[in-house]
This record gives structure tokens, C-alpha cells and sequence, in this order.
């Protein structure tokens, strides 16, 4: 029997059963006396309790109610007020009110949304109801694909995929028939150190690209290595020659050079399931729509979408933008900014009937990879994300051009210069918004010296002595960067010194405080920020004259390619929003 029908046999809908007890401002769960019930479901504790008194019997299915004593009824709980603590000797009869918790800062424990929700719900619930969630997890194997799983003490990365399967009832109008459910909506989402920003890149389901070789588990558990394709669509690294998401998430490790912590994969059903949960969310048209290919007919102005109208919005494209893949991946941004501020809206954090529906729909709807595959895992996860204020979750996408390769462009390829810098930010763990933080007048100081490095006057590009040293970039790449610097930046005092003793993760400019102006003129031809001088000493060259030293790392892209592209700033011409902002799709 599936967990649904477990369900129905029990006859008892957990979102019926929490109430808040204003006193604690905890939900509690309490089963009505008109009811027929079985024995009150325990919490952990009295789980353990149960478990120790039950060594030896038969276990009981996950998800059924424990069976009540034959002949026997069992009373409707009661509340029972605790003893009152007894008072120290010379204080008799004076007790402290009750410090009711701040409805704030319980909020706060709720707004990871779904994933946080799972837990916090069922360990209040009881473990029967843990068990019963646990239950519609659905997990597949990353095949050695990402980093091991989150941590909480680092940058976290996780791929979110959207599948054009038709799975369910009520999707035959939907995807390609007889998909085996490609890549049809991908999202890397990366969440900072220290949890105070995050950003949802959009990869394009068109973009061109190689997707490599991917050592898969089958279903039968036997291992499989489906070989690479180059130049094919980002799409087909999922379902095409039985390609799973682990092969996805390589295809991402090699585009971005980030690699995954994990993944989640959601069908048609989810954005059904997920928006009808939480009673629907709002969204905002510009102009009117009416798509016979997506079902979608809306009026211009605000509306609030669940099911299959909620699925109906977020497959459009051909009546918003120009009519394309980039202009459904925006209305689809716009629409989970909007579910994001749902989920941390006080409507629905203090509903227990849509938080416990919010957890069953999430567990149905996602299949993740087998280091997330159990509640606690997902919980910690939500947590975590749960920290981000909305303001500062970003959504972008992939800067992309038609490609030039197509009389009539169907595809896009890597806008080569921003895209990198996309994925070096990333990498870099930079925030796509100014996050304000509060800085120490020593903290404050230090940033101003730093500033400091890259003012004042410039040294003629002919007057800079600079020696070149590769210090973790590619081989040959101190002698690339000698050539651009004496034949097309004007540096002909310039001299290759080979490979460092030691890799650097960033390239550097060490020089004596005598040669400031030429360490300026060099950072401004290389794009180095102050960060990037290091005040020290020179060294002396074959010649006998003091030269600076440029330490290429291995942020270093090529020759005449600005340093600063990495860690910096948004690209010019990228387009981003922020998940707090309400914007109509056009």
C-alpha cells in the first residue's frame, strides 16, 4: 500500500489536527475527542520509548498507526498544565511570568521554505508522520558527480532541474511527447559562505555546448559510461541516451567550472502540487496573454495562479518578449521570486494547514540526489537557506548570443567575456547585490588603503619594469601575457621569469614604494584591483635595475583579458532582479 493510501485508510489529515497554542507559540497536535482515533502518535521522544518497549514485536509498517489495546478506548488527549516549579528558600509564592517566544524569531525558523518545513513539522507531529515523509522521497545516484553533498560551514551549490517529462495526470497538453524528460528549465543556485546573499543562474535549455562522458548507475544498479557529445544542447545532458541528472550536473561542472553539492529534479507536477500547497501565488502581466500552445488567458495586471494555471504561466513564451526560450526563462525567474516571498509571507508560515500540505507536496514532487535523501538532510538544507533575505537573492542568466553558425539562429552560444565573468563570481563567491554589512573603523581603514593603491599618477606604459612569472595559470601562460604586454600594451622593459615557487589563487603585482606610478599603469592595462598590489620590495634584474614582479594565478583567463572581470561587478548588459522586487512580465 503507497503512502496516499495509508493516508486515506487512517482516516486522518495531519493539517487538521495543529493548533497554536498562544501561551508557547508552538504548534501542537491534538486529535479531536468526536474523532475515531488510536493511540496518540508520539514525538521523538516518546518514540524512543516505544521503540524500547517494543523489542522483539514485528515492526509496523512506515506511516500506519500504532494498534490500540483490544477492548480498550483510548481517551482524547488532554492539556495538562506542568507543575509549577518550586521557589528558593526565602521567595515562596513569587514566580516569574511566563516569557511568551517572539512570534519574530519563530518566523524566522520557518522561512527555508519547503525543505525546512519538512523536518521541524514532523518532529513536532510525531515519528510515525517523520517516517510517513521520508517514505515519498525519491533519490537517484549522483554517480561521483558532485562535491559530496552541502556543508553548512561553506558556499553551497545546488542544481535545480526542471524536466518536460509528461508525467501525472492532466500533462498530456504539456512538453515533447515521448520526452524521457530532458533539461527543459535548469537553475544553479549558489548560496554564499556567509549566507547573506545567493544567486539563481538560468542556463539556457538551448545553449550549445559539450556535455561529457558520464559514468551512470541504471536502474538495475549496474554502472554504465554514456559517452560525451560536443556541441549539442545544453537540454540533452538529461534523458537523452538514458543520461541522468548526475551527467547534468558534469555538464554544469564543466560550463561554469562550479561543481554541484547536489541536485533536485522537479516534473510538470511540482509547480502544480507546490503552488496549490500555499493557496497560490501572485503574479503580474504587463499586457495580456492568451497562448494556445501553454492554455494560458490572462487580462494585464495581477493575478493569483495555482496548479494547472500556475503551470500554464511558467511554460509561456511565445506572448512575452521575443517569443523564446530567454523570455520564458524570465517570466519563470519572475514567477519563483513571487513563490519565494509565498513561502516567507506570514500567510503562510503561520497556516498549519498549508505548511503541512507545503511538506507533503514538496517530498511528492522532487526526486534529489542519494546524499539528500532523507529529512534531516533536507531540513538541515532549508535551513540554511532559510537565512537568505529575498532582497539579496538574485536571479540571472547565462549571458548568451544567437549562434552565428545559423542562417535562422534556433541556438545560442557563450557570450564568451561577460559569461565569464558570470561564472567567476560565482566561483568567487561574490554577490551579484550590494549587501550592507556593518565594518570596524579597522576594517574601514584597511579598505581605504587598499583604494588608496590605485590613485595618484600613472607611469608612461614605456617607463614600466615589470618581470612575468606564472604562478598556478596554464602552462605557456607568463609567456603569453610577455608578448601582449610588449607588442600591444606598450611594456617593452618586460621579461619572462618562469614558473613561481608557489600557486597563487589571484594574480598579483608586488613592487617597491619608489615604483607606485608603474604599478598603477600596470594595473590599469591589466585591470588589477588595489587588492591585487601588494606593497613590498623589488627584485633586481639581469641588468641590475629594480623591477616589479607579476605573479600570474590562476584567475589569469589569457592575454589581454581584464583581471578584474573576476570578483568585482556585474557584467555590463547582464540582466539580473532580485527575488523581493514584485515585476510584470512583458
Amino acid at each position: 500500500m503507497d503512502a496516499q493510501s495509508r493516508g486515506r485508510a487512517e482516516h486522518i489529515d495531519p493539517a487538521d489536527q495543529w493548533v497554536l497554542n498562544p501561551d508557547t507559540g508552538e504548534y501542537e497536535l491534538r486529535l479531536t475527542p468526536s474523532a475515531p482515533q488510536s493511540t496518540p502518535v508520539p514525538g521523538p521522544r516518546g518514540a524512543s520509548r516505544a521503540g524500547s518497549r517494543g523489542r522483539g514485536r514485528a515492526p509496523r509498517a512506515s506511516g500506519s498507526a500504532p494498534p490500540a489495546a483490544p477492548d480498550r478506548e483510548v481517551p482524547a488527549p488532554r492539556r495538562r498544565r506542568a507543575a509549577p516549579e518550586e521557589p528558593p528558600p526565602g521567595r515562596r509564592g513569587r514566580r516569574r511570568p511566563a516569557q511568551k517566544k517572539s512570534k519574530g524569531k519563530k518566523a524566522l525558523l520557518w522561512t527555508g521554505g519547503t525543505m525546512a518545513f519538512v523536518v521541524l513539522a514532523a518532529c513536532t507531529a510525531g515519528y510515525l508522520y517523520l517516517e510517513h515523509l521520508n517514505g515519498n522521497i525519491k533519490s537517484v545516484a549522483d554517480d561521483g558527480a558532485s562535491t559530496g553533498g552541502f556543508q553548512k560551514d561553506r558556499a553551497i551549490n545546488i542544481l535545480l532541474i526542471g524536466t518536460d517529462k509528461r508525467t501525472g495526470a492532466g500533462n498530456e497538453g504539456y512538453g515533447d511527447a515521448g520526452s524521457a524528460g530532458h533539461a527543459d528549465t535548469t537553475i544553479l543556485l549558489h548560496v554564499s559562505k556567509d549566507r547573506s546573499n545567493a544567486t539563481a543562474l538560468s542556463i539556457p535549455r538551448d545553449l550549445i555546448v559539450d556535455v561529457p562522458d558520464c559514468p551512470t548507475t541504471q536502474e538495475d544498479g549496474t554502472k554504465k559510461i554514456i559517452p560525451g557529445s560536443t556541441g549539442v544542447r545544453f537540454n540533452t545532458s538529461l534523458g537523452q541516451d538514458g543520461r541522468t541528472p548526475s551527467c547534468t550536473m558534469r555538464t554544469v561542472t564543466e560550463l561554469t567550472g562550479v561543481t554541484p553539492d547536489n541536485f533536485m529534479v522537479a516534473d510538470f507536477n511540482a509547480v502544480k502540487t507546490l503552488t496549490s500547497a500555499v493557496g497560490g501565488v501572485e503574479v503580474c502581466l504587463a499586457k495580456a496573454i492568451d497562448d494556445p500552445d501553454s492554455h494560458l488567458k490572462l487580462p494585464a495586471g495581477k493575478h493569483t495562479v495555482e496548479g494547472e494555471q500556475a503551470l500554464a504561466f511558467v511554460r509561456t513564451r511565445h506572448s512575452v518578449g521575443l517569443g523564446g526560450d530567454l523570455s520564458r526563462i524570465e517570466i519563470q525567474q519572475q514567477f519563483l521570486s513571487a513563490l519565494m516571498r509565498k513561502l516567507k509571507s506570514n500567510d503562510t508560515l503561520t497556516s498549519p494547514s498549508k505548511m503541512v500540505k507545503l511538506a507533503e507536496a514538496a517530498t511528492e514532487a522532487l526526486t534529489v540526489d542519494s546524499k539528500l535523501d532523507d529529512i534531516g538532510k533536507l531540513k538541515d538544507l532549508g535551513l540554511e537557506l532559510g537565512k537568505l533575505n529575498t532582497k539579496n537573492l538574485t536571479f540571472t542568466t547565462v549571458p548568451v548570443v544567437d549562434n552565428p553558425a545559423e542562417k535562422v539562429p534556433v541556438t545560442v552560444v557563450l557570450k564568451e567575456g561577460p559569461a565569464q565573468q558570470v561564472f567567476d563570481m560565482i566561483q568567487s563567491d561574490v554577490s551579484f547585490t550590494e549587501v550592507k554589512k556593518k565594518e570596524s573603523e579597522k576594517e574601514k581603514k584597511e579598505k581605504a588603503a587598499v583604494a588608496a593603491r590605485l590613485e595618484g599618477e600613472k607611469a608612461d606604459p614605456s617607463e614600466v619594469r615589470v618581470r612575468v612569472m606564472n604562478g598556478g595559470a596554464a602552462a605557456g601562460s607568463a609567456q603569453e601575457e610577455l608578448q601582449y604586454l610588449q607588442t600591444r600594451a606598450g611594456v617593452t622593459k618586460s621579461e619572462n621569469a618562469g614558473n613561481a615557487d608557489t600557486e597563487l589563487a589571484r594574480t598579483t603585482l608586488e613592487y617597491a614604494p619608489d615604483q607606485a606610478d608603474q604599478a598603477r599603469a600596470l594595473a590599469e592595462i591589466l585591470g588589477l584591483s588595489g587588492a591585487a598590489m601588494k606593497p613590498g620590495e623589488s627584485v633586481t634584474n639581469a641588468q641590475g635595475l629594480p623591477t616589479m614582479t607579476l605573479t600570474l594565478g590562476k584567475d589569469f583567463k589569457g592575454p589581454g583579458i581584464k583581471l578584474d572581470a573576476a570578483p568585482g561587478k556585474t557584467p555590463e548588459g547582464v540582466q539580473k532582479s532580485t527575488a523581493d522586487k514584485v515585476e510584470c512580465a512583458k
